[in-house]
């Protein structure tokens, strides 16, 4: 489908007004959203893959990452214990390796919507690393809701160290790779290994030994794969030596990840320096040593695939100070050349997070269960402003402002070659505290011509004009600690794609499969498509096509006992949504 020219022209018409930041006369006044399927290079997420009761699929969340523009995801963690690709899952009889059925439906429903995965293979498993004296022929693997430290007999927290056991977790990995062959393209080795999912001690020289064996695993059954150092609790750096001496094989190392999580506990901002018992030392010295470490390729790339900042519930903080916070840390590890990956989406309430960490409200059986927290929205504007980018340095920005704190700035451009500058004062945020303070910006080298200010944290657009007589300074714009960015009109210059039905559940009534949904976007939604698979190795066949408020239709041809499976997917004169959950009759 073709977007319409009056798409593209709501978004370029308009022009500055006034040296003030003035409200846009016509066309959306806040960002339009970026879907995961239109960005090539973009920022992650971690998520819980779907579980009932406390994560089901079919409410209103997992299609949100697609619709917010989340590029990137990492998986295998069930808040802090396992999920269903972890080694216990899999391998639950000695040598008998097996998915859940739906695990293939949650990971090509990430693909088909444009997210690229980071798969964790983790932990230990019962059968082999146990410290037990007699070991289970079977296990069953726990439903959720431990976490670490954990240090019984049974444990997944204990390590393979030994010979045997490394070998038996290398033919986990194995398997596990040649099964996702094409489809995942990243695989992390074990999660945080330098505190005590690593029992009963971290160690960085078994890490490292199991690093080697498991990356030449990945490698020999995935030429294409690549592979995840660490991810690492905080920057590590004596830790990250030490495995790396002990790994000795520094070339097959592809992402080399670490955690950030500024204060945990407590108010901290993403920029501040290191202070003792904080989890935010700055990463650039582990990134130094990690660069000039013999054999590290060239192309081998950071990640820093967990950060949050401003957890509602932290001392000294709220929802207002985590909005701020996220935009700000991602931005800067951007610039740096880092993709960044929030925790995480949704939290599982029946975990040892509540639902602290959510971008979205988890299930806690109230009025506003997966409904977003202003995080989200800034982390959805975020990536739509930012994705895409890269830092150049060809552009110049000056800043004046009256502030005790200099301002940050930075200035990308996009693949499109439109430029962005961020800029904030690098403070830290206090809860219903905002302060006021003016900027004047003199942008060299830009090309902006019709500059528009954007509040990243709400997304927010206004119109501004260079001061009289210049073409590159812009004065008493606001300055506060949140993000704001300067761009040119034309820089909204994409389609805006529905967003994706959510909710979908099938009933059986008189025979027959009555399907219901929910519609998202009000009138963006021209028509909805139903789709119709028969089996899990089926391939799926549109067999409705209906108007775009339509949120129920009766299959009458799935009578007879077959096993069907459903989804749907919206439509506009953009181009299509992403699908919605998958759902089989009850």
């Amino acid at each position: 489908m073709r977007p319409l020219l009056g798409t593209v022209m709501l978004f370029t018409c308009l022009g500055a007004l006034s040296g003030r930041p003035q409200a846009q006369n016509g066309g959306p006044d806040h960002v339009p959203p970026r879907r995961s399927s239109q960005i090539a290079d973009g920022f992650g997420i971690n998520s819980d893959m779907p579980r009932d009761p406390f994560i089901p699929w079919n409410r209103w969340w997992w299609t949100r990452m697609f619709d917010a523009g989340i590029n990137f995801i990492r998986i295998g963690q069930y808040e802090n214990s396992s999920d269903y690709t972890s080694w216990e899952w899999v391998e639950r009889k000695r040598g008998e390796y097996s998915l859940e059925p739906a695990v293939d439906d949650y990971v090509n429903s990430l693909i088909e919507n444009g997210v690229h995965i980071e798969l964790q293979l983790l932990y230990g498993n019962p059968l082999y690393t146990s410290p037990a004296g007699r070991v289970p022929e079977t296990i069953i693997p726990e439903p959720g809701g431990f976490h670490n430290p954990d240090r019984s007999i049974y444990s997944v927290f204990w390590p393979p160290v030994t010979a045997p056991q490394i070998e038996a977790f290398t033919r986990y990995v194995t398997w596990m790779v040649k099964h996702f062959q094409g489809r995942i393209e990243y695989y992390e080795i074990w999660n945080e290994p330098n505190i005590d999912y690593w029992n009963p001690v971290a160690s960085p020289e078994d890490y490292g030994k199991l690093f080697n064996a498991a990356a030449a695993a990945v490698h020999n059954a995935d030429p294409r794969a690549k592979v995840v150092f660490g991810g690492l609790a905080g920057a590590a750096l004596p830790y990250a030596k030490r495995a790396l001496e002990a790994c000795n094989c520094a070339g097959s190392i592809d992402v080399f990840a670490y955690h950030n999580y500024p204060g945990y506990g407590h108010n901290l901002n993403p920029e501040a320096p290191s202070k003792e018992g904080d989890t935010n030392p700055s990463s650039k010295p582990l990134r130094d040593m990690v660069r000039a470490y013999p054999g590290i390729r060239k192309d081998m790339v950071f990640w820093d695939d967990e950060f949050n900042d401003g957890i509602p519930s932290w001392a000294g903080c709220d929802e207002s100070v985590q909005a701020k916070y996220i935009p700000r840390g991602l931005i800067m590890e951007w610039a740096e050349g880092i993709r960044t990956f929030v925790w995480l989406i949704v939290g599982a309430a029946d975990g040892n997070e509540f639902d602290d960490f959510g971008m979205l409200r988890g299930l806690r059986y109230r009025s506003d269960d997966f409904e977003p927290r202003k995080a989200f929205l800034a982390l959805q504007s975020t990536y739509a402003l930012f994705s895409d980018t890269r830092l150049d340095p060809s552009i110049s920005v000056e800043s004046r402002s009256a502030a005790a704190t200099r301002p940050r700035t930075y200035a990308f451009k996009s693949a499109k070659d439109k430029a962005i500058i961020a800029y904030w004062l690098p403070i830290r945020s206090e809860p219903g505290v905002e302060p006021s303070e003016t900027i004047t910006l003199r942008i060299n080298g830009s090309g902006i011509r019709h500059p528009v200010l954007v509040d990243v944290t709400s997304g927010r657009r206004q119109s501004v004009a260079w001061a009289p007589g210049t073409k590159d300074t812009l004065e008493k714009l606001p300055l506060s600690d949140t993000v704001r960015a300067i761009t040119d009109e034309t820089y909204f210059d994409w389609p805006v794609l529905p967003e994706a039905p959510s909710d979908l559940t099938v009933k059986t009534e008189n025979g027959k499969a009555r399907l219901s949904w929910a519609v998202h976007g009000g009138g963006n939604v021209g028509l909805i498509s139903v789709e119709r698979r028969n089996g899990y190795g089926g391939s799926w066949q549109q067999i409705a096509k209906l108007a775009g408020d339509a949120i129920a239709f009766t299959d009458p041809s799935a009578a007879g006992g077959a096993e069907v499976f459903y989804r749907v997917q919206a439509g506009n004169s953009a181009g299509l949504s992403a699908h919605s959950n998958i759902a089989t009759p009850k």
